[in-house]
């Protein structure tokens, strides 16, 4: 796969790409991000749990790329600020279990399901702007984006910040197991992310790393917007 540079078109939509293992606060960054410049925001994330959770809802098997691709394609859902309404039911919580997590990254390899939701994803880049949030979102789906942030952090830093959000939820456990199987459940998610044919991630050529492991919401945020004035400001000169 090309990873080199693509300029944006003269008139492009701006575009912020924040790509980024599990856990590692892209979402979150996104969309604080987004209301500080008021853009719109894409969790590209959401879009691939929802297919999985369709999958599970209507019990078509994970290995069957052309049902999943189907089921992508022809998604009715409708994003309404924080709700995601699935064929007209409020998802946004379904879709953060971690079986549909588990499931979207395992689907989220077969080129043909990524295909069916490309169109969908860039359809989202609409004036003022853009901060999307994904695996992909630099190097395939806005590969001429002006800004590329890949964040990452450290294994041990995602496993707290997920088993946090858990804990959070309700979901009650032992924190010793739980963190020892968010840890188990991230490296494998790692691993399939990174080493997928299709896709895999991987930052950009031309993207920005930003490590979040001690960093603040607030600190991770301002350091994006410093990296996007910066760069406007160059681009103005």
């Amino acid at each position: 796969m090309n990873q080199s540079p693509v300029a944006p078109a003269d008139g492009a939509v701006p575009v912020i790409a924040i790509d980024g293992p599990t856990a590692s606060g892209k979402g979150t960054i996104a969309h604080r991000v987004a209301d500080a410049l008021g853009w719109a925001v894409l969790d590209s994330g959401a879009l691939y749990r929802l297919t999985a959770l369709v999958a599970l809802n209507r019990g078509i098997s994970p290995d069957d790329a052309p049902a999943l691709a189907e089921a992508a394609r022809t998604l009715d859902v409708r994003f309404e600020g924080s709700s995601i309404l699935l064929e007209g039911q409020e998802v946004a919580d379904a879709i953060r279990q971690e079986q549909v997590g588990n499931l979207a990254s395992r689907i989220a390899a077969y080129p043909a399901l990524r295909e069916a939701l490309l169109a969908r994803q860039r359809a989202f880049r609409q004036a003022p702007g853009l901060v999307a949030d994904g695996r992909d979102m630099g190097t395939v789906v806005f590969p001429d984006a002006p800004l590329k942030i890949f964040l990452v952090a450290d294994v041990e830093a995602r496993a707290q910040r997920r088993c946090k959000q858990l804990i959070d939820k309700g979901n009650p456990a032992n924190i010793d197991d739980l963190l020892s199987k968010v840890l188990e459940d991230l490296r494998a998610r790692d691993a399939r992310d990174s080493q997928r044919a299709a896709a895999p991630l991987v930052a950009a050529a031309d993207a920005r790393e930003l490590d979040s492991s001690n960093l603040t919401i607030e600190q991770t945020v301002q350091a994006v917007l410093d990296h996007w004035h910066a760069r406007a400001g160059q681009a103005e000169r």
